[in-house]
């Protein structure tokens, strides 16, 4: 008799009596397989974060979802002694945030606090690295471990990870205005993860600092002397692409403006009007600084002059 399937969505949780193979696909996600060793049943969950904020789905954090799932076990059978865990998942993040990178770290962690403070013991682990997908029979115990294939962006994001590592992110800021370039530079230079390499007025100025400085993120205006940013984007995305994040009064939200930036290729689109410039540097530094950190693990592709020429 052929076993029922189920595909286990992130912030599910599933318990079943009947022989079925739930499968899931986990990056820094974790699932916790849990079995009956007795009366050869099981269940999983598969869970995003350790853990939760009020309202959140139940399944979404791993100190609530795993013990949902240890407790959905018991009412079936209240012997802890004859249940069985295994844990899968915890892999790198796939987010490009060089601050959530231990994420899968922390999901593991927590589903071994928690299955320890309930008294379950972890027969097996297959944690780190990179995706997988894992199919669990719930009535024999099995789990079959499928590693997926990294993509060429989560390459070059773990390429660029491993660059990074040690020193700080180099970043050029252009802007035709002294005052913004200023308070640019002063409100980054908060953060020990960005060194400011350099600053230009107009982008001729800033091809020959790009040339000279080679930094990681590149910061634009869009209305400047000599060539505006987009058209200067559009060189630089031909010539010699770098990640690249618009700084402009305009290219505030839902304009065509930023929509424009973003097809071309810019990593991301900032409105000076949010980064509060003449009130201080910490709207800034809490804007921006994480936006270049993103940016600076992003996978920009050479693009085609034929290809972005209309946009």
């Amino acid at each position: 008799m052929e076993k029922k399937q189920v595909f286990l969505l992130p912030g599910e949780i599933t318990v079943t009596r009947q022989p079925t193979v739930i499968s899931t696909l986990l990056g820094s996600s974790v699932a916790v397989c849990l079995f009956n060793k007795d009366k050869k049943f099981g269940g999983m969950n598969h869970f995003l974060l350790p853990t939760g904020a009020p309202g959140d789905a139940p399944g979404k954090a791993g100190d609530v979802a795993t013990r949902k799932l240890v407790e959905a076990m018991l009412k079936v059978d209240r012997n802890t002694a004859v249940l069985e865990a295994k844990i899968y998942g915890g892999g790198d993040s796939t987010a490009g945030s060089l601050e959530k990178e231990n994420l899968g770290k922390q999901n593991v962690e927590m589903a071994l606090r928690t299955l320890k403070e309930l008294g379950v013991a972890v027969v097996e682990q297959q944690v780190g690295g990179g995706g997988r997908k894992i199919y669990f029979d719930n009535d024999t115990g099995v789990v079959q471990v499928r590693d997926i294939a990294k993509s060429e962006t989560k390459l070059h994001q773990e390429a660029k990870k491993r660059d990074l590592a040690g020193r700080r992110i180099r970043t050029l800021i252009v802007d035709d205005s002294a005052t913004v370039r200023g308070v640019l530079r002063k409100a980054l230079s908060l953060d020990p993860e960005i060194e400011v390499v350099g600053e230009a007025e107009d982008p001729f100025e800033a091809r020959t600092k790009i040339l000279e400085l080679d930094p990681d993120v590149i910061t634009l205006d869009i209305i400047m002397p000599k060539m505006d940013g987009v058209s200067f984007l559009k060189k630089l995305m031909v010539h010699y692409p770098k990640p690249v994040i618009i700084v402009s009064s305009v290219a505030q939200k839902g304009s065509k403006m930023r929509f424009r930036a973003q097809e071309i290729g810019a990593v991301d689109v900032v409105d000076k009007e949010d980064l509060k410039l003449y009130q201080g540097l910490d709207t800034v530094n809490k804007i921006l600084g994480p936006k270049i950190k993103l940016a600076a693990i992003a996978h920009v592709k050479k693009r085609d002059a034929s290809e972005i020429a209309n946009i």
